[in-house]
């Protein structure tokens, strides 16, 4: 049979999990389906994210359908966001492809189970269609810089100092806080994956202040996940740590709104 691996995120992968199966605490956006399938996994199982806006939380799943992969999500209430190892043990599968339903892989199913029956996923017929993240200068602030990054993972050292908009999800990944963010910017914007079990989805945000950085999340219904400009152009605030609460900052208000009172 075929191995069934467990990763915080799609971005910790290597090719250990080439014709695996591969349970990944990444949301399900198009670009964790991406790198799953551009690291050989046979079939992969991702974190629904609260599905949220535009249903962006699993979009992966209709992008590798086009090339026959099989994948799943997994109901952000279910298991933590961030913990692909909480996810095998306590998820619930929340929405799934053609390829995997043909599997028996269907809502309802433990992520356990549904794992199994993918251990006999058909390969993908083709390589994933090429997709880019990027990064976006939205605006000068005074003398600060408000750039949309698509994902943590674009987070650059000359970031530091500057009021970003994260695509990802607020969650530590493995809970881990060294996860938080790569660079001392000024402030920062998640997604907040719907939450999730244990507050999971606003983890970062208590680590952040401790890093005397102002952070908050957007609601997921209110922007998409994985999409920094989207969280700029429509996001509402859903949470602040204490920091961002310091200076003014409330759930409720617009991104906009927020970047104003940082100014």
């Amino acid at each position: 049979m075929r191995s069934i691996l467990t990763a915080d995120s799609v971005t910790e992968i290597g090719a250990q999990v080439r014709d695996a199966v591969l349970v990944a605490g990444s949301h399900g956006g198009v670009i964790a389906g991406h790198l799953a399938a551009k690291a050989g996994a046979r079939a992969v199982i991702l974190n629904d994210a609260g599905v949220g806006k535009d249903e962006a939380g699993i979009a992966a799943l209709a992008y590798l359908e086009a090339i026959g992969m099989a994948a799943a999500s997994v109901a952000h209430a279910s298991a933590r966001i961030g913990n692909g190892a909480h996810m095998l043990a306590h998820g619930t599968i929340s929405h799934v492809n053609a390829t995997a339903a043909a599997l028996g892989v269907m809502p309802g199913q433990p992520c356990r189970d549904a794992a199994v029956r993918l251990t006999a996923a058909p390969p993908p017929r083709a390589a994933p269609p090429p997709y880019a993240q990027g990064r976006y200068l939205l605006r000068r602030t005074g003398s600060r810089e408000v750039w949309a990054l698509d994902s943590v993972g674009k987070a650059r050292p000359e970031d530091a100092g500057r009021i970003l908009m994260i695509g990802s999800h607020g969650a530590l990944h493995g809970g881990r806080v060294q996860s938080a963010l790569p660079v001392d910017a000024y402030a920062a914007v998640f997604n907040d994956a719907g939450v999730g079990p244990d507050a999971v989805g606003i983890s970062r945000l208590p680590a952040l202040a401790a890093r005397g950085i102002a952070a908050a999340t957007v609601g997921c219904d209110s922007a998409r996940i994985g999409d920094g400009r989207s969280m700029w152009e429509s996001g509402v605030i859903s949470f602040v740590n204490a920091v961002a609460e310091g200076l003014g900052a409330r759930p409720g208000e617009s991104v906009q709104r927020f970047v104003e009172r940082l100014s």
